[in-house]
């Protein structure tokens, strides 16, 4: 149900709008100045707002340039009593969606609404369906392991070599492996993924290869494996240290030979693909254990790189935490919220086991249930 805010500083009005909205199935709020108002919209969601002009403390124009200042894109239908043609032009360069003049026509004011609200879904839709087309979130921090990082990954991603990305879970190895493929000559083939620990062990050879109809029991139609999906582009391995010895020589013979043959059949398939592996595990010990095939370590790890953990990188927290802030305010359709400094303080001091996963997680958290400001409290409550 759309939620509209009305400012204005004669109650009468306010009620008299109120009763009109809800009639029409519309949530209200209201406020009776600018400074008010303000406040109501940068802390609550809103659909729309109706502002008066002559207010006291902030008036409507004023009103609006702080919004406006704010990158509040929610659409302020300006309505006054004291305007005219200069006002209402003043009002739609400062970044008003209308102006009606008082006393209102309902049938204009309702379709205004209607309008303005139709400008919201397009604005959501917008921000949703540019983060799908750039597909990867920015790799965020200024630390000194993360400028080592993006500067590998523009040495490297312009060549074909192989890439082993180690760290912790939740420490950003993904992002990196999709800013090699994107930064690369091949980011307008796919890159596909799989999760080597997610998948049992008996169909791991499956998943990756393919395979043909009826080449075991449950094979009822031929499969095409992530090798062939990704010809032409990136095949991201993730968790490789959990892959069984079996399946590890049978994509080390990919690697050598460029050719994949599916589970039951006996062609060959060439294949083009750039392979990015990724683990939390020690592979040398892995090796040392026999677990992991040392020839598939050294074919894979051309490039090493290794993503910090948080705990190693607490410098970046401030950047990471407005960042978040800001794409889950967008995801809730809400004002962004402001962290105070002491709030930042004690994220720095934090022991994260989860690392930028379980931070992302934490300021969720504390964006559904703080105030209009997140402050040290909030933190200590929350995280």
């Amino acid at each position: 149900m759309p939620a509209i805010l009305i400012i204005d500083d004669e109650r009468a009005i306010r009620n008299v709008l109120k009763d009109i909205l809800t009639n029409e199935g519309y949530t209200t709020d209201d406020a009776a100045d600018g400074e008010d108002g303000l406040k109501k919209l940068q802390s609550g969601n809103f659909d729309v707002v109706l502002c008066d002009i002559k207010m006291p403390k902030l008036d409507g124009l004023e009103f609006l340039q702080k919004a406006e200042a704010e990158n509040i894109d929610t659409p302020i239908i300006m309505i006054s009593g004291h305007g005219n043609i200069e006002t209402a032009v003043e009002a739609v360069k400062k970044g008003a969606y209308d102006y009606i003049a008082k006393p209102p026509d309902l049938n204009r004011l309702l379709i205004t609404i209607r309008n303005a609200l139709d400008k919201t879904t397009l604005v959501q839709e917008t921000k949703v369906l540019k983060k799908k087309v750039a597909n990867v979130q920015q790799i965020i921090g200024e630390s000194t392991p993360i400028l080592k990082i993006k500067e590998t990954i523009d040495k490297v991603a312009v060549t074909d070599a192989r890439v082993l990305i180690t760290g912790e879970n939740g420490s950003g190895k993904e992002l990196v492996a999709r800013w090699i493929h994107q930064k690369s000559k091949r980011a307008s083939s796919p890159i596909v993924e799989v999760n080597c620990a997610a998948i049992p062990g008996e169909l791991i050879e499956s998943e990756l290869f393919g395979h043909e109809k009826g080449s075991f029991t449950s094979a009822i139609k031929q499969r095409i494996g992530k090798f062939e999906q990704a010809n032409g582009g990136t095949l991201f391995l993730d968790e490789i240290g959990d892959m069984s010895l079996g399946a590890q020589a049978k994509v080390l013979r990919a690697l050598q030979e460029g050719k994949i043959t599916r589970v039951g059949g006996e062609k060959e398939i060439n294949v083009d693909v750039r392979v990015v592996a990724a683990t939390n595990k020690d592979l040398l010990k892995e090796v040392e254990d026999k677990k992991f095939r040392l020839d598939l370590y050294h074919r894979l790890g051309v490039v090493l790189i290794h993503t910090p953990s948080l705990n190693d990188r607490s410098d970046d927290i401030p950047l990471l935490v407005d960042y978040f802030l800001t794409e889950i305010a967008d995801e809730y359709r809400q004002t962004k919220k402001k962290i105070h400094t002491a709030a930042i303080e004690l994220l720095q001091q934090h022991q994260w086991t989860g690392n930028i996963r379980e931070l992302r997680n934490v300021v969720e958290r504390l964006i559904i249930f703080s105030g209009a400001e997140i402050c040290a409290d909030d933190i200590k409550n929350y995280i």
